[in-house]
């Protein structure tokens, strides 16, 4: 056993023993005592004040005040966030007062919301300006070319009436002149801007509001403008509206407040609109520069925030988890002390002492904490240790159920079985090294990628690098076995075993070919790799071999259920469960297995489907032509009447057996009562016997017959669910001859360098989006489903908890 005490044999075929711990923790050395398992990490504490609301608890001032410094911690997160900074990797471990660091977070957080609300108001105010400014060039260019208009038609009018004159002309010039000036009307105006969209609505609005006694002017501005009240950028036009009335003018300003166009005033006077655009130009550059200013200081406040950052934020997590789970523990009012209750290895018992001695040590406590071991009939958390690489194998496991503690843990065999699974349906060791070598990228860079944030599919993928890494390691070895390289076969270990006949059959890959040589070395010989309908020798392989592996592991599943009863010490299911099912399965398909291998051996042409058939329809029959072996026949009758007994085996027995032990144990309470009356202490358990359940024969025997049916038709099931091997293996090895056939050597056969460059790029488009990440995923589920479905339901219950100790290195990887 080594350090820590997670690595001996037993550490993932059963789960760490578990033992329920008392604390008594005197109050003044409650803090630390807290604090210091949570850096050992290896104590569960279990929650003592369940029925209390959060607000009633001990120390529920002290979880808000995390909680408002978690708030201003996020803040600051967020303000950097959107300053494009990042909290920087200066990690300094010494530890700020609590007291201290709530005062200077208040101050930055105030200090940081005095510099946002003033650089508010600046952006604010230098928006307005540059709205102004652009009112002031638009509406100036309406008003000078409306002038220069003028002035041109006043010259042409007098022309003509010069050149023109009539009897008539004297008498209305005479009018004219005599016309009182005070009478004449004078138009008002309004300029602004108005948003783009709007535009025609406003418009319309305005003219049916003021019965058309309005004149409109609009021009449009070229480029979006930021408006002051949104902040966003918003297309707009400038607006100029001439008006006669008061009454025009009131409708018009509610218009334009209804329609959020921003008003600004402008003078018809020339001299003026210079002065006030120069006016306006000498704010905008002074804006510009105590915004720069402001930007600056806030940029440096947030760099400043970001050094500690980290810090504070591990600070306060932890602050917040230790209260948390102060919470959790009781307070005795009398003694002056919390106590609490726990689960913990028993591995782990030494470094809890150590750490609860340190800390009354560390806070000057003149009364140490006590470790009490608890004895109850509560089923403990399940723990297994694992490391980085065999973290991944017990998720798979735990994806489908929690190990019952003491339950023996499919992620061992996962380990290995589960890659060579995936790699009897992937087997190519080309494929298998291009998934070695994207693996490997990972493994290599590990410590960069851990302390990064990655994508989804990306951070499943390196969480998932070891069981990739064994998944290619195993491909390549199948690969070998089967002779596919990019489903090109090689003569990698020697030369084939078969020849030709004669000369004509020179190019024959199948047809005319005779075993010539001694029998090709390791893995399948290259010339099976014909035509599959003339030679389905590899197609045959494939199958028998998914058999025989599904058979196996099938067995193995019934072993381990044995396992499980013998350690838990359940002789009924070790009779009644596992024996009739083992009988019945190998029966059966084992039976199978061992003609798949005794045909391969003797090199039999026997017809194995008309054996298994026949071996029920007509047992007593000769088998003929398809005798394996001397003996067959009355093997077979032996075989067929152990499977016929093995179903009434499984379903009767168990379910009077249970009745007879409910009975005994209900009669051996009974009269234990009479013996045990004096004591006060055992009067409690036997008062629980009364409130007995009583034991429903009907529910039992319904029970076992379920699971009787589950078993006889799941093993027929999941024997077939095991050819999913050859199929998928089959359906790879097709998938990549095709690539391979009409498209990189279709291409090589035109003799042009653009077509092979196209057919290159395309086969390695195809080869990795379909074979290297579509086909993976397809035989990584599949073989998902053969552990979860086909292996684990043989003897894997999963209805355990998980050991979630109070430890402090689980705060960073959670989120916010």
């Amino acid at each position: 056993m080594g350090e820590g005490g997670c690595w001996s044999t037993m550490d993932l075929l059963r789960s760490e023993p578990m033992q329920l711990v008392q604390l008594i923790i005197p109050i003044e050395s409650a803090y630390r005592t807290i604090s210091y398992l949570g850096d050992l990490g290896l104590f569960q504490f279990k929650d003592l004040n369940a029925e209390k609301s959060p607000f009633q608890r001990t120390y529920a001032s002290q979880i808000k005040r995390c909680g408002e410094m978690a708030r201003r911690l996020r803040f600051f997160r967020e303000q950097m966030k959107k300053a494009g900074l990042s909290s920087s990797s200066r990690f300094r471990s010494n530890d700020i007062d609590l007291d201290n660091l709530e005062v200077k977070l208040g101050e930055l957080e105030a200090e940081l919301l005095e510099i946002n609300a003033n650089n508010e108001k600046l952006r604010h105010s230098y928006n307005e300006l540059s709205e102004y400014k652009l009112v002031l060039q638009k509406a100036g260019e309406f008003f000078h070319s409306a002038q220069s208009s003028a002035a041109a038609q006043q010259s042409e009018l007098e022309v003509q009436q010069t050149g023109e004159g009539s009897i008539d002309s004297p008498l209305l010039l005479e009018q004219e002149m005599t016309t009182d000036p005070s009478k004449q009307v004078k138009l008002g105006f309004v300029s602004g801007l108005v948003p783009r969209e709007k535009s025609m609505a406003f418009e319309m609005i305005l003219f049916r509001a003021t019965r058309g006694n309005v004149f409109l002017k609009q021009a449009v501005v070229e480029h979006p403008v930021i408006d002051p009240v949104s902040g966003e950028k918003v297309e707009k036009n400038v607006f100029v509206i001439f008006y006669s009335g008061e009454r025009a003018k009131s409708k018009i300003l509610k218009i334009c407040e209804a329609f959020g166009a921003n008003r600004y005033p402008f003078a018809d006077d020339l001299g003026k609109q210079f002065q006030t655009i120069s006016e306006v130009s000498g704010g905008l550059s002074e804006l510009t520069v105590t915004i720069d200013a402001g930007l600056l200081h806030r940029n440096n406040l947030l760099q400043t925030i970001g050094y500690e950052y980290e810090q504070w934020n591990l600070q306060v997590k932890k602050e917040k988890s230790i209260y948390h789970t102060l919470n959790m523990l009781s307070f005795d009012v009398t003694k002056k002390c919390l106590v609490g209750e726990g689960w913990c290895p028993v591995f782990a018992t030494k470094q809890i002492q150590n750490a609860l001695q340190q800390a009354t040590f560390d806070s000057n406590s003149q009364v140490g904490a006590i470790f009490q071991v608890l004895h109850t009939k509560e089923s403990p958390p399940t723990y297994f240790c694992t490391n980085k690489f065999t973290s991944s194998f017990q998720e798979i496991v735990d994806a489908y159920g929690v190990a019952k503690y003491q339950e023996a843990n499919p992620g061992v065999y996962t380990i290995i079985t589960f890659p060579f699974l995936f790699a009897v349906m992937f087997g190519d060791w080309g494929h298998g090294i291009c998934l070695l070598l994207a693996t490997l990228y990972f493994i290599v860079r590990e410590k960069k990628f851990s302390s990064q944030k990655l994508g989804d599919i990306i951070e499943m993928t390196f969480g998932g690098r070891y069981v990739i890494l064994m998944m290619a390691l195993f491909s390549i070895y199948t690969g070998l076995i089967y002779n596919e390289f990019f489903s090109v076969p090689f003569e990698l270990f020697g030369l084939s075993a078969y020849g030709c006949r004669d000369p004509s059959c020179s190019d024959a890959s199948t047809v005319g070919l005779i075993k010539v040589w001694d029998t090709y070395p390791f893995g399948v010989d290259p010339k099976w790799h014909g035509t599959r309908s003339e030679l389905p020798f590899l197609n045959s392989l494939k199958m028998k071999m998914s058999i025989l592996l599904g058979v196996a592991q099938m067995n193995l599943g019934i072993a381990l259920s044995y396992f499980n009863a013998k350690f838990f010490g359940d002789d009924l299911n070790i009779w009644y469960q596992f024996v009739p099912q083992i009988i019945f399965l190998n029966s059966l398909f084992g039976y199978l297995s061992l003609l798949i291998i005794v045909k391969w051996c003797t090199g039999s042409q026997a017809d194995l489907y008309h054996v298994m058939i026949y071996m029920f329809l007509s047992p007593t029959d000769d088998l003929g032509e398809n005798q394996l072996f001397v003996g067959q026949k009355s093997l077979q009758l032996v075989l067929l009447l152990l499977a016929l007994v093995a179903v009434p085996w499984m379903l009767f027995p168990k379910p009077f057996l249970l009745k007879k032990q409910h009975q005994e144990r209900h009669r051996g309470q009974s009269y234990a009562l009479l013996h045990s009356i004096d004591d006060p202490f055992e009067t409690e358990p036997h008062h629980d016997s009364h409130d007995h359940e009583e034991f429903e024969f009907s529910e039992v025997f319904v029970h076992q017959m379920i699971h009787t049916i589950e078993f006889v038709l799941g093993a027929v099931s999941n024997t077939a669910s095991y050819l999913r091997l050859w199929a998928l293996s089959l359906a790879h090895s097709e998938l990549s001859s095709v690539f391979y056939d009409k498209v990189l050597l279709l291409a090589w056969g035109y003799n042009n360098v653009i077509i092979l460059i196209v057919g290159i790029i395309v086969f390695i488009f195809a080869t990795v989006g379909v074979l290297l990440v579509m086909e993976t995923l397809s035989a990584f589920l599949h073989a998902l489903r053969l552990h979860w479905v086909e292996f684990q339901n043989k003897f894997y219950q999963g209805d355990g908890y998980k050991f979630e100790p109070f430890s402090f290195a689980l705060l960073s990887e959670e989120d916010e």
